[in-house]
């Protein structure tokens, strides 16, 4: 972790593009950019919540832990998004962890100024309020899925959502790494159930793995899968 000289373009992101523009000289006095490398952990999920946090640069997962020794992928976050809010119910600490999936730049607001933020800028609160209810409906579908979707439907499923966030070449390659053992925390199964379901929608020619990435070659039949 390291700190690094302000390069926010002040537009981007979801707080600074939200809030009053006289707004927007007290959240430059008061937000910290901050550096972090590959693999490393942002917070820890029972942490102390003592801050928000935005995306500038990077991409960060998002994750909890499932059983004794399994993690859960709840979502990524990428440029302009926030991150660190799942800490701000009455329990003061976070029920998730963060880690940068590659090199990543976060700004961090300390707690009671993202208090006085949401008190004084009322489209960035209906905003938040919008969010919060977008991210309640995707956990709700997600639980959903786990119980009721076979593994090879919630593959695909993700495949095409990762697809749809982060984009994808002309060739269909996504554009975002993310090793087998990410993928089986996102579907939520084992690392040997997503290595063979994804050696089996090669077989079909729907994707095409290559090392860590995949491309998409056929979104419309891998969405298929999502409706059995």
């Amino acid at each position: 972790m390291k700190k690094k000289t302000s390069t926010c373009d002040g537009k981007s992101c979801f707080l600074c593009s939200r809030c009053l523009p006289e707004w927007l000289p007290a959240v430059h006095a008061h937000k910290k950019n901050i550096q972090y490398k590959k693999g490393e952990t942002i917070f820890h999920e029972g942490e102390e919540v003592k801050g928000i946090y935005f995306v500038y640069e990077g991409t960060v997962k998002v994750h909890m832990r499932w059983g004794t020794e399994k993690e859960l992928i709840v979502r990524f976050a990428q440029r302009g998004d926030i991150f660190g809010h799942r800490g701000l119910g009455h329990d003061k600490h976070y029920p998730i962890s963060a880690t940068a999936l590659e090199p990543t730049t976060a700004c961090y607001i300390d707690i009671e100024f993202f208090r006085a933020t949401l008190k004084v800028n009322p489209d960035f609160t209906q905003g938040l309020l919008h969010f919060f209810a977008d991210e309640l409906q995707e956990s709700e579908r997600k639980m959903r899925n786990l119980a009721h979707m076979q593994v090879k439907g919630r593959m695909a499923q993700a495949l095409l959502h990762l697809q749809e966030k982060f984009g994808a070449g002309e060739d269909g390659q996504l554009r975002i790494t993310l090793s087998r053992q990410d993928l089986a925390s996102l579907v939520g199964a084992t690392y040997e159930t997503v290595f063979r379901i994804i050696n089996e929608l090669a077989q079909e020619q729907l994707i095409l793995p290559d090392g860590k990435q995949i491309s998409i070659l056929d979104p419309i039949k891998l969405n298929d899968y999502t409706k059995e």
